[in-house]
């Protein structure tokens, strides 16, 4: 497990594809960083959630209080998270917003995107901006900034406006990608810390693997 920073409040790490970010499942994010610290019964708690087959920063709380804070945090949009994402295509404009409903079916667990109103109907926005793009894959870099945090909504939005994620095979084509996972990767972490309410951050780029390495990120 990969813990990039760690005090009496907070715990940073990189989240694997394939895993669990929440609840205490063996083999979940809770379970495995309390087998980092050597201590099963260690106070760890999530406060935000990524797909299962999606990797990247997450941050966890190390105590009840911690963990309320940064819930709350969450809840009233303090807690900035950004992320990265190689799509299909080339996106008209080098930066904008989408916007969108969506509605989850829980039975089928995807989300899908609606003409109207209606029940158990969402508001979906998220703004991005292209960073690059790999003529010879048919590849964009995109970052993007989640101003709501609807289930899937980001590999589901990019596919309705037909750009769909490298390796996403619920949202999109993903077979002849030779992803070993979703290209979907969260990069950046920016919140109060919950002791003294310091801003702090965390950045991390994602692995030079395909199909991230068809972009440099060495700047």
């Amino acid at each position: 497990m990969d813990i990039l920073y760690e005090d009496s409040r907070i715990l940073v790490c990189i989240k694997p594809a394939g895993v669990l970010s929440a609840g205490d499942e063996p083999g979940g994010m809770v379970d495995l960083l309390r087998k980092e610290l050597g201590d099963e019964h260690a106070c760890v708690r999530s406060v935000h959630r990524l797909d299962a087959q999606v990797s990247g920063l997450m941050v966890f709380a190390r105590s009840q209080a911690a963990a309320g804070i940064l819930s709350e945090q969450v809840r009233e949009h303090v807690f900035e998270k950004e992320y990265l994402a190689v799509v299909h295509g080339r996106l008209k404009d080098a930066s904008g917003q989408m916007e969108d409903l969506l509605w989850y079916n829980r039975s089928l667990r995807k989300s899908r995107v609606m003409d109207a109103p209606g029940k158990d109907v969402k508001r979906a926005l998220l703004s991005y901006e292209v960073l690059g793009f790999a003529e010879h894959a048919d590849a964009s870099l995109v970052k993007i900034r989640l101003h709501t945090g609807r289930t899937h909504q980001i590999r589901i939005q990019f596919s309705s406006h037909d750009h769909a994620l490298f390796g996403d095979r619920k949202y999109g084509a993903g077979d002849e990608d030779g992803c070993a996972s979703i290209a979907l990767w969260s990069w950046r972490l920016a919140f109060l810390h919950p002791q003294n309410e310091t801003p702090v951050s965390f950045s991390k780029t994602p692995p030079p693997v395909f199909p991230w390495n068809l972009f440099d990120f060495s700047e």
